[in-house]
């Protein structure tokens, strides 16, 4: 089961480095890093498997990792914990590009027959924000060297697809 904290380190991801778009068809949430954040895609292949891992990319010099969520994942589990933990308080320009997500492929994103989230442009109601001693508890796991990235550089790349 994800955890309050590794949800909260998804959302802090997808707000700082990811997208909330579509190819037309279908909505998907990107995340997009240089292979130097190889640990944290590793990470997220084993807290969020439903999501996938293309990479690492070279692209004119700049090398890089995918993760992609999308489909029935993206629908049952990513959007839910989104909707949970995304307002306009923690971050408006996250928040908007998210919800024209959510109106974009409204159809695609129902869950159960039912429309997700809010009505269109509608904006829930925010929540305080965690007090400065929660924050610093937050950072200073964030920054205790795990063993995640030493599984990480044992395990090697992931193939492209």
């Amino acid at each position: 089961m994800v955890t309050e904290f590794e949800e909260g380190v998804l959302v802090g991801l997808l707000i700082g480095e990811g997208h909330f778009g579509g190819d037309g068809r279908q909505p998907q949430v990107t995340l997009r890093m240089h292979v130097r954040h190889e640990a944290m895609f590793r990470w997220l292949e084993r807290t969020f498997p439903g999501g996938r891992l293309y990479g690492p990319y070279d692209h004119s010099g700049r090398r890089y990792y995918q993760w992609m969520a999308r489909g029935p994942y993206l629908r049952d589990v990513l959007l839910p914990l989104l909707e949970r933990r995304m307002s306009p308080a923690l971050d408006r320009y996250a928040f908007e590009r998210f919800d024209t997500m959510r109106t974009r492929y409204r159809r695609q994103l129902r869950r159960g027959g039912e429309e997700t989230g809010p009505e269109p442009h509608a904006t829930p109601e925010p929540r305080p924000a965690p007090g400065p001693d929660r924050l610093a508890r937050i950072f200073a796991q964030l920054r205790e060297p795990g063993a995640d990235a030493e599984r990480a550089r044992a395990s090697g790349p992931t193939p492209e697809p």
